[in-house]
């Protein structure tokens, strides 16, 4: 009696293998490889609410007027790819119903201009590549990636420095799961401004470096667990000047109770965070779980067939 192997049990068990392999390569060399801080990035975020800021035309703070804030962000690929950081370029402009619609956003109330560098995989700052200003922290535009239940140092532009943000719930931003961390800040002096004297209740005469205090009473961001993309964010700003020396403020440049994500905003960083995330589930998860039980499976019904089913009688010729 001779032996004879049908292919049908080599071809699952190397299948399984062949799956039980790739399995391990997609959970420990591509999905971490696949946790990178684009470079490619192109974005603009809006937040909206109701505030008051100084005008300069009337010379006075004018209440209860619509405030726009844009942000927009562009990644330097060419940078990005020559250090092996994520170098982005963030323009930011606030606006009111007089400047909004002017194409020029050196018009607008406010402007400014940063350049952003950080470790791709754990969204640390860099210091390198024409980055401005320094900054220090955890997150700014982004949270690392595999966000946790904890309290995170965010970097506050205007403030010029960190600020905790303590985990406060698991959320829903349009159906999606995320984490919501909060925080503030009081009442902190961060510069000065030569104004006229007169402006901010002096009476010393001609100009004087008036001093410039920020705080924010409400900080609220909702991240994507997974990608640490913000999905949605509210801030409460105010921006004052006083007298120097002076406890209290004299001039409101900008307040608001409530600046937060438009519709359209929100929508589209939950659309761009499900989708991101789904990838990297896929990657890290779904496919080296489901591959590795397939793969399993392969293998023991190819060896069982291999072991039962792989030995044919053959009778001999006399």
């Amino acid at each position: 009696m001779r032996r004879s192997i049908s292919p049908f049990p080599l071809i699952l068990l190397g299948t399984g293998v062949f799956l039980l392999v790739l399995t391990q390569l997609l959970a420990w060399y591509v999905e971490p490889r696949a946790k990178r801080t684009p470079t490619d990035t192109i974005s603009t975020t809006v937040f909206e609410g109701q505030g008051s800021y100084f005008d300069t035309g009337s010379v006075s703070t004018v209440d209860d007027q619509k405030i726009t804030i844009t942000r927009r962000v562009v990644g330097d690929v060419a940078g990005s790819e020559r250090s092996g950081h994520a170098i982005w370029d963030v323009s930011t402009q606030i606006d009111t119903p007089k400047t909004l619609p002017l194409a020029d956003p050196r018009k607008s109330l406010q402007w400014t201009t940063e350049r952003w560098v950080t470790d791709r995989r754990t969204n640390l700052p860099v210091h390198c590549c024409e980055e401005k200003p320094g900054f220090e922290g955890e997150a700014y535009l982004k949270f690392p990636f595999d966000v946790e239940k904890r309290t995170y140092a965010w970097w506050d532009s205007s403030l010029g420095a960190t600020v905790p943000l303590k985990f406060d719930q698991v959320t829903r931003v349009d159906g999606h799961q995320g984490y919501r961390f909060v925080g503030s800040v009081e009442a902190t002096a961060t510069g000065t401004r030569l104004v006229p004297a007169v402006l901010v209740g002096s009476s010393q005469p001609g100009q004087v470096a008036a001093e410039e205090w920020y705080a924010n009473a409400r900080i609220e961001l909702t991240v994507d667990p997974r990608t640490g993309r913000i999905m949605n964010a509210l801030i409460a700003p105010t921006k004052t000047l006083r007298a120097p020396g002076s406890q209290k403020d004299a001039v409101t440049l900008l307040a608001s109770e409530k600046l937060q994500f438009t519709e359209a905003t929100r929508r589209e960083q939950v659309k761009l965070a499900e989708a991101d995330s789904s990838r990297l589930k896929l990657l890290g998860q779904t496919a080296p779980v489901g591959g590795g039980i397939l793969g399993g499976l392969l293998i023991i019904v190819g060896a069982g067939l291999t072991l039962r089913g792989g030995r044919r009688p053959q009778h001999s010729e006399e």
